[in-house]
């Protein structure tokens, strides 16, 4: 079936049909996840904050002998090279578990570090650090957030600086929130090498090896959300000396490089909630069919009725806007088109993913805020999912700059 959308004086055709290899991924993604993922996310809990990697080798081994892991990569980096209209179909699938993206090795942030280095990364680079990330011998990190006045919402306030020494670079700065930090083989740093905090470039990527004299843990910061393996923490960069070949890319091209990541990953992160979203609908569907309360089944009632049908044109529309978002990436990633609606995506699942979750829990009361069912837990998940790769208020905000700057031109 082809859906054709007119933007401005532009048609695009987009194939809705999932191919049959696609297809059959999906459905042993999810075979594994039901069968395999959810029990051991079931028992282990709040476990996968504190980054037990145990389980995590015991899922991505169960992953590899299903076929279905590292779905996203290159077939010369042993993954299976889904398109991002691919990767929409099975990553909804791999995040009806909070350890599906884990187990199929699709998480963040090792995920959006792999697409970066392999489009980013010299040859080199490549058959040293994403090599063995995509093959799941390793983990990493991308340190770009720091602490008030610096880089948060707004990259540009980058304040960790890179300075030119004998052979290299002397990284020095702080940054937190840094998910999946402790553990990790190494970080992708961004870090000012020249202009000043406020400036819109001026930045470049390092890759720092952890045990790296001067890269400090600092602390792990408790959080709301469990769900992302071995969690975020707070890092120091005191004195910290890398070689020139460490650099990724080329030096002052860092905020350019970060569009090359940022905007995939964010839609990737609404795939696998979409998958969650669906999970949380289906418990409440359980239960609201089996639970009877003045005279019938909760699913009987107006009310409740209401809230399934809001949840289910929440999820459907999710899905179509990370349908066109991922069709709009494969033509181009780079191009403004596709950022633009990486940024409406984001904002827009972010927030249904919550309305779902949030039904599911008032449908199923005590149940829903209760341990025995994972809902609560989901609610804080996708609370958080608010805030990061963007707060819904910042994806707003340059929204509504781009079309309105727009509108000007096209008026003019």
């Amino acid at each position: 079936m082809i859906i054709s959308y007119r933007e401005q004086r532009a048609t695009v055709s987009i194939e809705f049909t999932v191919p049959d290899e696609v297809a059959d991924l999906a459905a042993r993604t999810a075979t594994l996840v039901r069968e395999v993922v959810i029990p051991v996310e079931i028992r282990v809990r709040g476990a996968l904050h504190d980054g037990d990697e145990s389980v995590r080798a015991k899922l991505q081994q169960a992953a590899r002998e299903a076929g279905v892991f590292c779905q996203q990569m290159p077939p010369e980096y042993g993954g299976l090279g889904l398109d991002m209209r691919g990767q929409a179909v099975v990553f909804e699938q791999a995040g009806y578990s909070l350890l599906g993206p884990l187990a199929t090795n699709c998480a963040a942030p090792d995920e959006g570090n792999m697409h970066l280095l392999e489009v980013v990364g010299s040859p080199v680079l490549r058959e040293r650090y994403l090599k063995p990330l995509a093959a799941g011998d390793t983990r990493s990190c991308f340190a770009m957030t720091e602490p008030a006045p610096g880089a948060g919402a707004d990259p540009r306030a980058l304040a960790t600086t890179a300075t030119r020494v004998a052979g290299g670079w002397r990284i020095d700065g702080r940054k937190w929130f840094i998910s999946g930090a402790r553990g990790a083989a190494f970080a992708i740093v961004m870090a000012r090498t020249s202009g000043v905090a406020g400036d819109a470039g001026g930045a470049t990527m390092f890759l720092v090896d952890a045990g790296t004299p001067g890269f400090k843990l600092v602390r792990d910061i408790d959080t709301m959300d469990q769900g992302l393996f071995a969690g975020h923490s707070e890092i120091v960069f005191d004195e910290c000396v890398v070689p020139d070949d460490q650099v990724l890319g080329e030096v002052d091209r860092g905020f350019e490089y970060a569009q090359v990541r940022l905007a995939p990953a964010r839609l990737t992160h609404c795939m696998r909630w979409l998958g969650i979203a669906r999970r949380a609908q289906d418990i409440a569907l359980g239960y609201a069919t089996t639970r009877k309360a003045f005279g019938g089944y909760l699913a009987d009632l107006g009310m409740v009725q209401q809230q399934i049908a809001d949840s289910e044109i929440d999820i459907e529309a999710s899905r179509a806007m990370i349908y066109r978002t991922a069709w709009q990436l494969d033509q181009s990633a780079t191009d403004s088109a596709a950022g633009h609606l990486s940024s409406m995506t984001k904002v827009f699942v972010a927030e249904a993913a919550y309305r779902v979750v949030d039904r599911s829990v008032q449908i199923c009361g005590a149940l829903g805020i209760s341990e025995d069912v994972l809902l609560s837990r989901y609610f804080r998940e996708v609370r958080a999912f608010r805030v990061y790769d963007g707060p819904s208020d910042t994806h707003r905000w340059a929204i509504a700059k781009r079309v309105s700057r727009r509108h000007r031109t096209v008026e003019a």
